[in-house]
């Protein structure tokens, strides 16, 4: 399988993924957890079909020390006894935020009470705009038609 559009030539697609990892670097610079961070990207990942990323984040996830049982249950998180509490809330932040056109009012008031007992303002605001960051960077590969499998950790710096 062959990309439609190499982001990694294109020029535009440089600046445009440059702007993006300021964005993304400052998410990572914020309280909000490392292993909470990847888990909302590879959500967010699987359910919009971005084979690209969940490579990506899957793999970082596991360099950092992530477990493979956590990690192979990401996608069923709801049944699974592995996550912390704020883990699910930010997971469920996660999902109403990517799936915000298949709910009428966007993201319900529930979700968020519940992502608000968990985290403070700096990290709730870190968890938006790490689900805003993770659907641009998903869409763009999808569009593209990135190929998944080849990423190793650490690859873009």
């Amino acid at each position: 399988m062959e990309a439609r559009l190499n982001p990694f030539t294109s020029p535009l697609a440089g600046k445009v993924v440059k702007y993006l990892n300021s964005a993304e670097k400052a998410v990572a610079d914020s309280s909000l957890p490392a292993a909470t961070r990847e888990l909302v990207k590879i959500r967010a990942s699987q359910i919009n079909g971005c084979g690209f990323c969940t490579d990506m984040h899957t793999k970082d996830a596991a360099h950092a020390g992530e477990t493979q049982q956590r990690l192979n249950l990401v996608a069923a998180w709801r049944d699974a006894t592995v996550f912390t509490d704020a883990e699910r809330a930010a997971l469920e932040l996660a999902e109403q935020g990517t799936r915000i056109a298949d709910g009428a009012g966007g993201v319900p008031d529930e979700v968020w009470a519940n992502a608000a007992k968990h985290y403070d303002e700096e990290q709730l605001t870190a968890l938006v705009a790490q689900v805003a960051i993770i659907n641009s960077y998903n869409r763009l590969n999808v569009i593209a038609q990135v190929p998944a499998g080849s990423y190793q950790p650490g690859q873009f710096g």
